[in-house]
């Protein structure tokens, strides 16, 4: 059976706070396990922002194992962690002072994730982290080789961004390491103007799971099926590399207060997906 999780934040009324966030408020993210139970979803992909990072249950003891506990009474698993933090404070394009905290709060996010049973955490560079130039690629590989000396065993990174298909091959060689992999947004992508189902070809190798998300061309994110992804021939790429890893809901937001609902809808339309191109045995290209 495929599995399905979703980003936090996506079960809290957003009340303002946007798209993508931790739900700070008292009760909202522990509320978040219960309704991704009862929805059948297996995982939350954690959010960690820089907006208020040290409150983040994952940064203190106590944090952690109320989060190791909520985990036990649900069965809702945490196996991913958002590292949103380094979007907003890359670590290039900002003073040594500066990378040298990053590499030490990710080395900490790394050991505390890994706490909790979050072996992946996903790093952004896109929007305000993408990376611009030799240089900016040069410091972010060193940033990045030096923290994963320190990984625990079994971390994988997974890198999301909107280098070309060339540019994430190239990054993965330079930082030659078998932990670091990458986490296919289809939205992300397909707004960008590639094609999901080339892409995921070539790169089908380096896939630890997939982002569920839909965008128009140049856009911003859509309901799943009114974008520009053909998630028809999406799937049926999947299929034909035998893709076993897990689908992530990043989708677009609904009214406030009918969250269920729409993440209930968006969980049908991938899971007819699923029933139709992954049950059946494909051969591996």
């Amino acid at each position: 059976m495929k599995k399905i999780g979703i980003m936090q934040g996506r079960l809290t009324p957003s009340l303002g706070r946007g798209i993508q966030f931790f739900p700070f408020g008292p009760g909202e993210w522990q509320e978040e396990f219960i309704k991704a139970q009862k929805l059948g979803l297996y995982d939350i992909d954690f959010d960690f922002d820089l907006e208020k990072y040290e409150k983040n249950p994952l940064w203190n003891k106590k944090g952690r194992k109320e989060i190791k506990d909520v985990i036990k009474k649900t069965g809702v698993r945490v196996e991913h962690i958002t590292a949103d933090f380094f979007m907003h404070r890359p670590f290039f394009r900002v003073d040594k002072k500066i990378r040298k905290e990053n590499e030490n709060i990710f080395i900490k996010l790394m050991k505390y994730s890994a706490e909790i049973g979050a072996n992946n955490i996903e790093m952004p560079i896109l929007d305000n982290s993408s990376i611009k130039t030799d240089e900016e690629q040069k410091i972010f590989v060193e940033s990045m080789s030096r923290c994963l000396a320190k990984a625990p065993k079994n971390m994988t990174i997974n890198f999301e961004g909107d280098l070309s298909p060339a540019g994430f091959l190239k990054l993965l060689k330079e930082i030659n390491s078998s932990a670091v992999k990458i986490v296919y947004d289809i939205g992300n992508r397909t707004g960008l103007g590639y094609s999901p189902e080339n892409e995921i070809l070539l790169l089908h190798k380096h896939i630890t799971h997939i982002h569920i998300k839909d965008k128009k061309f140049q856009g911003t994110t859509v309901p799943l099926g009114t974008g520009s992804a053909d998630f028809e021939k999406i799937f049926s790429v999947l299929a034909s590399i035998n893709f076993k890893g897990n689908f992530i809901l990043q989708v677009a937001r609904g009214e406030d207060r009918n969250e269920e609902k729409k993440v209930l809808k968006d969980i049908r339309f991938i899971d007819d997906l699923i029933q139709k191109y992954l049950q059946k045995k494909k051969v591996v290209v």
